[in-house]
């Protein structure tokens, strides 16, 4: 509950910078490329909400069928592999995207709405709130096969949810220590938060906040990406039709 009232935050705030009409709120709060971007991979929400949520939801999705051997249930009927696998990785990632993407449609309608925007506004911000979407799709894609591939290699809901939260907070911790001692930030490229934050930066027309190239960012979350489909995949496979 939580977690959906931080989503929505932007909204309610946007909605009493309008009622107050104080310039520095509708500023802070008003949509720009700025705060189409922060709201899907703001500090924020990549700290209280999305991390929390997708632990949440793909702790226990495929560990918990491995260690009660439900597996077998799907298994000894008509269900593939492949279909048990699209089923799980699609049930986790319609979950985050009513969320992440409803939320982030909703603070852009809202905007609209309670500014009382014309056609005008709306073609001038279309561009742009169209390549946060494309963002915010390819934060759930992420999140989603990483989060999966970390429960698929555990028989419990805590280490699947506790690894991710260290993939995700850990990664962004030791780049910025690194970043601190040594004035390097191309360590920022083992963060998934990062990658995705340079690539939206770029997708939006923003100033990039990292020294190192975008497409270097873009090809390492294809990578990250590979390589948790792979790990998932495999270990959907490995499952045995009775209980492990």
């Amino acid at each position: 509950m939580l977690i959906l009232f931080g989503s929505f935050l932007p909204i309610f705030s946007l909605l009493l910078a309008v009622l107050t009409n104080i310039e520095f709120l509708m500023e802070f709060y008003g949509i720009n490329r700025a705060n189409l971007w922060g709201h899907v991979l703001g500090t924020f929400h990549n700290t209280c909400c999305w991390p929390l949520l997708t632990a949440v939801v793909v702790g226990g999705l495929i560990s918990e069928d491995r260690q009660h051997g439900t597996s077998a249930i799907y298994f000894s009927r008509p269900v593939t592999r492949t279909d048990y696998t699209l089923m799980k990785f699609l049930s986790a990632a319609s979950i985050l995207s009513l969320v992440i993407v409803i939320s982030y449609c909703a603070y852009f309608a809202a905007g609209i709405v309670l500014n009382n925007e014309g056609w005008a506004f709306l073609l001038d911000t279309t561009t742009y709130f169209i390549g946060g979407l494309v963002v915010a799709i390819m934060l759930v894609f992420t999140f989603t096969s990483i989060g999966l591939a970390l429960s698929s290699l555990s028989t419990g809901r805590f280490f699947p949810a506790a690894s991710f939260l260290g993939v995700i907070f850990g990664t962004r911790i030791l780049a910025f220590l690194i970043k601190l001692l040594f004035e390097r930030d191309t360590l920022y490229l083992i963060s998934p938060y990062d990658n995705l934050a340079h690539t939206g930066q770029w997708m939006m027309g923003l100033n990039p906040t990292y020294d190192f190239p975008v497409a270097w960012s873009f090809v390492v979350l294809l990578v990250m990406n590979a390589v948790s489909l792979y790990v998932l995949i495999s270990r959907v496979n490995s499952l045995e039709v009775t209980r492990e």
